[in-house]
Formats: structure tokens, C-alpha cells, sequence
């Protein structure tokens, strides 16, 4: 069986106008067809030997005369690769045909193929439609520039995985277990595959990721895979088969009511940043707000004597108001600071730097008592000084805790705290201390 391509039209010899449609032939025991197709050429540049330009054809770029015996072979290749005994000039045609307009012969399951969305569009258009804090929007989007960083992982380590691209119908659970693996190690892969960092850059060097960081992520990819089978995206449903730990918390360590005054009643003039800072631990400490939620407070939530908000990560599911009445020390430190700028509340500073100034304050107050901890990467025990393990976060457990121990009542103290009822996360500050223990032990006097 042959195949060749061929013109039927002539022109004169300065004729650089007329085009000539390039036809194909195929000849094969018997048989001899012919049919046209869409290409055309000026008879003057054709060459029969060479089925196509001829080598020197003034005013034709290389990348035409290039492009031209591409489509040509391409035709060729087409009619070869797909003939049987069968074919006859129709299908000659037909195969013609389907080189120009292929979409026309696709099937139903090639099209939806060919416009399904890509994993990451997926991922952010569940970003955009499921209902998400912006700092949850925001967490999303740095899972998924780790797992488009997964990609080229792969295709620069894998072989055979050149092109390879998290498709949300065929992940598994092997998948899942080793790109388990690659966010555990992306911190030793940083200096190895630096190109693949350009490419999909963050603003902090890769660190390692504890366990619960991780598993934290994982639940926020299952959710995304759990949102697209909902929504009729997919019907792969892989984290079936892949196991997610429960993470895993040490006892919430907070301070004393006694060691609070020893650090607000420290004498800190010498260092008027760390003041600022130490009166807000403080006062976050005598409200017990999340972080974000008390950076985002104005003088307008201090309502009839009390702080009132609305916690972020309740806002988009069940919003609730949480009320706090302020004690004297409270509106002590309100007070101080009345003519804060811009109608914060307080003079608030980056994040980093408030933990910062905090960690500074307790050494200089010399709050220094030695507490154990979980190290979150190594899940084991580690005793340090408190200054050392002081953040923001340690008011609010300074709050919930002390509370806790007064009036032993879950309901209550969650109603101050802006915790759901039930809340696991509220179940981990309820560690009952030594002088709760000493008065159950009394009931057996």
C-alpha cells in the first residue's frame, strides 16, 4: 500500500497567484483512489519528488515550506495508521475529512474529556463556591501550590512520568500516601529542585511539617475531594482507603492568674514597645478572643461596658455574637491606650512581632516556670521555661483555663469563648490542675 500527495493544475511560469489543491492517492493491490484536500500551493513551487515546496521558492518563509511537509506526512500518516482492506475512495475521503475537522467525529465521552476541568481549576472553583473564610481561602491556596509543586516532583523524579498531572478521577489512595510523603519532606527538596520553587514560589522557605499540619492539610483535600463528589465532578472517592489520624495535642498550657499580674505589674517603661504589647497580651488574656479576631476589633465593639464580636471561624457556618464583660484591668488598659490611631482598639503590630514582644515581656517578668510541652514534630515530651513557649494563643488558653477552674462549667466558659458546644477543640482546656485534684482526693476524708 502507497500513499502520495500530488497537484493537477499548472500555471505560468511568473504566476505566483494561482493555487492548486494538493491531492492524495492511495494505490494498493487493485486499488487506486484519489480525493482531495483542504492544502493548497502554487503549482510553480511544487515539487512531485520532494511532495512539497521545491528547496529554493523566493518570498516563502522556511517555517511555511516546513509547515506544509508536516501536514503532508501528517495526512500520510493518517491514511496509513487507520486503512484495511475495506477502505475505498469514500473512506478516502472520510479520512480526509477527519484530518480538517476532527471535532466533528469526536465522540460525547471525547469532548467532556477535552473540556473537563483541570485539578487546580477544580480546587479553585471549589475556593470560590464552598463557603470559606478568607483565612480558609487562604489556607486552600497554599495546599494547592504545594500539590501543583507535587506535580513537577514527580515528573522531574518519576520515570515515565514526564508529563504527569493530578487528575481528580484517578487519584488513589497511593496517590494520596505519596504525596503524604512529599509534603512531609518538601523542606529537604527546596535546595535539591530549586526550579521547581521558582516556578511555584512561597514567601517562606519550605519547613518541616508536623503531623498535624499534615493531617490538618489532608482533611482539607479530602474536603475538596468530598465537595467534587457532591457535586457530580467525580465519582472517585479515594479517601476511602486512605486513613486520617486524629491529631494529637498536648495539655494546653496557660499561666496563672497570679503570674498574669506579676507580668502586667512589671515595670517595662524601659522598653515602651514591649509595654505596648504586654498590656495587649493582657487584655486578650481578659477577653479571650482568637488572635485575628481581636486584630480585627475597633473601639465600636466595646458596647455598654462589655466586648462584643463575631468569632471568624464561626461567621460563615453557625455566627454567633460573643459577649465579654470587662473587668477593671480591662478597662485599665482600654483606657491607656483611648487615643489609639485609626479607631483600633489597640495598637496592634504584626502577629510575628506580638509573639515576639510576648516570649521578650515574660523573661523580662521573669515568668519562667518550667512547663511540658509536645514537640510537634517529634511527638515527644519537652520541659521549657514558660517565656520560651509564650504566643498570643497563651492568652486566650490563659482566659479559658482560669475561668474553667472557678466555675467547672464547659457551657459557660464556651459562651465566653466563642467555642461551639461540644467543641473538641474546647475539650482539650478542661485538664483538671492539682488543686481540683486535691479537692475530689478531700472527698474521701
Amino acid at each position: 500500500m502507497k500513499v502520495s500527495a500530488f497537484i493537477r493544475k499548472s500555471a505560468k511560469k511568473n504566476d505566483t497567484d494561482s493555487q492548486a489543491t494538493i491531492y492524495f492517492r492511495l494505490r494498493d493491490k487493485g486499488k487506486d483512489f484519489k480525493a482531495a484536500s483542504e492544502l493548497t500551493i502554487n503549482p510553480n513551487h511544487w515539487s512531485p519528488e520532494k511532495q512539497g515546496y521545491k528547496d529554493r521558492v523566493a518570498l516563502i518563509s522556511d517555517e511555511k515550506k516546513v509547515g506544509l511537509s508536516d501536514e503532508i506526512r501528517n495526512i500520510i500518516s493518517l491514511i496509513t495508521k487507520n486503512y484495511d482492506e475495506d477502505a475505498n475512495a469514500e473512506w478516502l475521503n472520510e479520512m480526509l475529512d477527519r484530518y480538517h475537522h476532527p471535532n466533528n467525529y469526536k465522540t460525547e465521552e471525547e469532548i467532556a474529556w477535552e473540556s473537563k476541568p483541570t485539578f487546580q481549576q477544580l480546587l479553585e472553583e471549589f475556593i470560590l463556591k464552598h463557603k470559606l473564610s478568607e483565612i480558609r481561602k487562604k489556607n486552600f491556596r497554599v495546599i494547592c501550590r504545594a500539590m501543583m509543586r507535587y506535580e513537577l516532583f514527580v515528573r522531574a523524579t518519576k520515570r515515565g512520568q514526564k508529563v504527569f498531572m493530578l487528575d481528580i478521577d484517578t487519584v488513589t489512595a497511593d496517590t494520596l500516601h505519596d504525596m503524604w510523603d512529599f509534603f512531609e519532606n518538601e523542606h529537604l527538596y527546596h535546595a535539591k529542585y530549586p526550579e521547581i520553587y521558582e516556578r511555584i514560589p512561597e514567601k517562606r522557605t519550605p519547613r518541616p511539617r508536623s503531623k498535624n499540619t499534615l493531617i490538618d492539610s489532608f482533611c482539607r483535600i479530602r474536603t475538596f475531594f468530598l465537595w467534587c463528589y457532591e457535586k457530580k465532578r467525580t465519582t472517585n472517592k479515594p479517601f476511602d482507603q486512605f486513613h486520617i489520624d486524629e491529631c494529637t495535642y498536648g495539655t494546653p498550657v496557660y499561666i496563672t492568674l497570679q503570674e498574669r499580674d506579676k507580668l502586667f505589674d512589671k515595670d517595662l517603661s524601659g522598653y515602651p514597645q514591649l509595654e505596648v504589647q504586654r498590656d495587649i497580651f493582657v487584655f486578650q488574656s481578659l477577653i479571650g478572643c482568637r488572635i485575628g479576631d481581636l486584630y480585627r476589633m475597633t473601639k465600636s465593639n466595646v458596647v455598654n461596658g462589655a466586648i462584643e464580636y463575631i468569632p471568624r471561624k464561626t461567621k460563615e457556618g453557625n455566627p454567633i455574637t460573643v459577649r465579654v464583660p470587662l473587668n477593671d484591668k480591662a478597662k485599665t488598659i482600654l483606657e491607656k491606650y483611648k487615643h489609639c490611631e485609626s479607631n483600633r482598639l489597640l495598637p496592634f503590630t504584626s502577629e510575628q512581632k506580638y509573639n515576639d514582644a510576648i516570649k521578650k515581656a515574660f523573661k523580662l517578668a521573669e515568668i519562667d516556670r518550667i512547663v511540658t510541652i509536645l514537640d510537634p514534630l517529634s511527638n515527644e515530651e519537652l520541659k521549657k521555661p514558660l517565656y520560651e513557649v509564650a504566643s498570643s494563643h497563651m492568652a486566650r488558653r490563659t482566659f479559658i483555663g482560669n475561668i474553667y477552674k472557678k466555675v467547672k462549667d464547659p457551657n459557660l466558659v464556651g459562651a465566653l469563648s466563642g467555642h461551639k458546644e461540644g467543641s473538641k477543640a474546647f475539650s482539650r482546656y478542661r485538664e483538671i490542675d492539682e488543686d481540683m485534684k486535691k479537692e475530689l482526693v478531700s472527698l474521701l476524708d
